[in-house]
């Protein structure tokens, strides 16, 4: 679920373990700092660029982007990464890494993003609005609040984990594959807090067969397990929702409740919100199909 890798406080951490000359927080917070370096070279070089940007100037924009930098930072220092990480290691005292290949010389490839199933924010919430509705009204919650938070969570349907083949899980709420789960699962790099300092993992994500199914996995989660009571029952309080969960665990993100306030009372919801409205008025013969999915 969605975090940030640009928290300053992992720098005390790697002080620590240096003090205590523990090699394995030594490569794991080399790794984080490896990380966050590359996020940061990635964000420059964004900033540098002169191009329009995909989703458009709104105020969410920056928040995708960001999440974009991320990911590409997570998997970027994956591995051997491209060597800081060990060079921090060997310079704070830590145990010498094996010889660098010439296949370790290489910076790690970075596959290109498949296409995203929706082409604009619109399409997305055009697709998943009549499934979002469905969840609500079991959940007793607004629509608004569970289309904000499947935003938030894949940027807008950019950012959904996919197999290793390319095709989608449509996973659009960051459900993990936790003990219990006997569907499918896809693998993926993420970022979670551990005690407020962010870490980085590999986690299995649950795979669903369509979009219809990921929002009945997701009301049948917070409908049936006790740890969601909390999260039910807000009516149209969208901050109320989104502060019962985080306050559930459902995110470790400590600025998570925040975020799907600011999505879901943000440009991109309300431009929309307005689309829908404007095609629901149309004459039929001349709306456009949703995207198949």
């Amino acid at each position: 679920m969605t975090a940030a890798v640009t928290d300053f406080t992992q720098f005390s951490t790697l002080r620590a373990g240096a003090e205590r000359n523990d090699p394995e927080v030594l490569r794991e917070v080399a790794g984080q700092f490896e990380a966050l370096f590359i996020e940061t070279v990635l964000k420059n070089m964004r900033e540098a660029s002169l191009g329009d940007p995909l989703i458009g100037n709104s105020d969410q924009h920056e928040m995708y982007r960001g999440m974009l930098d991320q990911q590409l930072a997570v998997e970027m220092s994956s591995g051997r990464g491209i060597g800081l990480a060990d060079m921090l290691v060997r310079q704070l005292g830590g145990e010498q890494p094996a010889p660098l290949s010439s296949a370790d010389l290489r910076l790690p490839e970075v596959q290109p993003a498949a296409e995203p199933l929706w082409k604009d924010p619109a399409s997305f919430a055009r697709d998943i609005w009549p499934h979002a509705e469905k969840a609500a009204q079991r959940l007793n919650v607004s629509t608004e609040a569970v289309v904000a938070q499947a935003a938030l969570e894949t940027g807008w349907g950019a950012f959904v984990p996919r197999h290793a083949d390319g095709s989608s899980s449509f996973n659009l709420f960051g459900i993990k594959a936790a003990r219990g789960w006997s569907g499918q699962s896809v693998a993926k790099p993420t970022i979670e807090f551990e005690d407020g300092v962010p870490t980085r993992q590999v986690a299995e994500f649950r795979a669903y067969r369509d979009v219809a199914a990921t929002f009945d996995d997701y009301s049948e989660l917070l409908t049936a397990n006790p740890r969601y009571a909390a999260v039910r029952d807000h009516g149209d309080d969208v901050e109320g929702f989104a502060r019962a969960l985080q306050s559930s665990g459902y995110a470790t993100d400590p600025l998570y409740a925040a975020k799907l306030r600011d999505v879901a009372q943000g440009d991109t919801m309300r431009k929309a919100i307005a689309d829908l409205k404007s095609e629901a008025v149309r004459p039929i013969n001349e709306r456009q199909p949703a995207d198949a999915i």
